[in-house]
């Protein structure tokens, strides 16, 4: 578990009342991410987990304005995200990059790699010629990728190495903020370690700040200093990551940790699975109350009447939850 960085609490991004719906057929809205609000300190990791489709990777293209937010506000360095003068964008998009989850899709087959992690050199004009070659160089070196590698098209690799090339992108423009979108979901098992240390190392050198959306659990454990937990388009639970998994207060939360598969046989048969029954409802027509009761082992009357207030019911411990005070 690495240090929690987030007690110089110097707010890098704060997030307020975050929306993000897409309209659909018949007049009816997709409400992907549905008031959020939450802030993020310079050199920490917030882990962002839930379930698929729960709006994890939405919420973070949105912070980066890579989709345009329904309402709410995203400040950066006190700046107002998606009220950006022009050369306050570049600015912007310089100091604030994403590793995309899919390391197949994300990189144009037709280019060489060099040039896939130039082209951010290119566009902010940080190097030239020579110098913008031994960037490239640097950059793949960082990343455990050899200096020939830049003459390959993105083809000749395996997932782990084309997710490599991913990160060293998304590094060579400097940046401060970095949406790290499942980076690991798409690579062998093995190989998944690999990057997380990587990503580690990364920013114990250069401070870097993360947002890291995932699924798996235990990785996010790991590498997070405060995980968020999401649901159908909202948080649920916030909290330091060794209080939100040695005292997780939201029935989801709680549901989610029971499945960890845990490496010591006995303890694993003899702890108790809180299985969640039934889908996760749709977000065109989210149930009424809280979005959880319909699959909550907890559930009371108030539950389905009234929607819970995402609140700090322990310091920098927050939940939306009825049950909880």
């Amino acid at each position: 578990m690495i240090e929690n960085k987030s007690k110089t609490k110097e707010v890098l991004v704060k997030v307020r009342n975050l929306k993000m719906h897409f309209p659909v057929g018949n007049k009816k809205v997709l409400k992907a991410v549905d008031d959020v609000s939450f802030d993020i300190y310079r050199g920490e990791t917030l882990g962002l987990v839930g379930e698929s489709g729960c709006g994890k990777t939405t919420c973070g293209r949105a912070i980066l304005g890579i989709y345009q937010a329904t309402s709410g506000s995203v400040q950066y360095k006190g700046l107002n995200v998606f009220s950006l003068k022009k050369n306050e964008k570049k600015v912007f998009d310089k100091e604030c990059q994403m590793i995309f989850q899919d390391p197949y899709a994300s990189l144009n087959p037709r280019i060489l790699v060099g040039n896939i992690i130039g082209e951010g050199i290119d566009i902010h004009k940080l190097h030239k010629n020579s110098q913008r070659e031994n960037r490239i160089q640097e950059l793949l070196n960082m990343v455990g990728l050899n200096k020939e590698h830049k003459n390959r098209f993105p083809h000749e690799f395996s997932g782990g190495q084309r997710q490599r090339i991913g990160i060293a992108r998304s590094l060579a423009v400097q940046p401060e903020f970095i949406v790290c979108d499942e980076p690991i979901s798409a690579l062998d098992v093995s190989v998944q370690a690999q990057v997380v240390n990587l990503l580690q190392e990364l920013q114990n050198e250069y401070q870097f700040t993360y947002l890291f959306v995932a699924h798996d659990l235990s990785m996010v454990r790991y590498i997070s200093d405060r995980v968020a937990v999401m649901y159908l388009g909202s948080f649920v639970e916030l909290a330091d990551s060794k209080e939100l998994y040695d005292h997780p207060l939201h029935p989801y939360t709680k549901a989610l940790l029971s499945a960890i598969p845990l490496p010591d046989p006995k303890v694993q048969r003899e702890r108790k699975r809180i299985p969640l029954e039934g889908d996760v409802p749709s977000p065109i027509s989210p149930p009424a109350g809280c979005k959880f009761h319909t699959r909550c082992f907890m559930a009371e009357d108030i539950c389905k009447k009234e929607c819970p207030k995402f609140k700090e019911v322990k310091p920098g411990h927050f939940v939306a939850c009825h049950l909880v005070h």
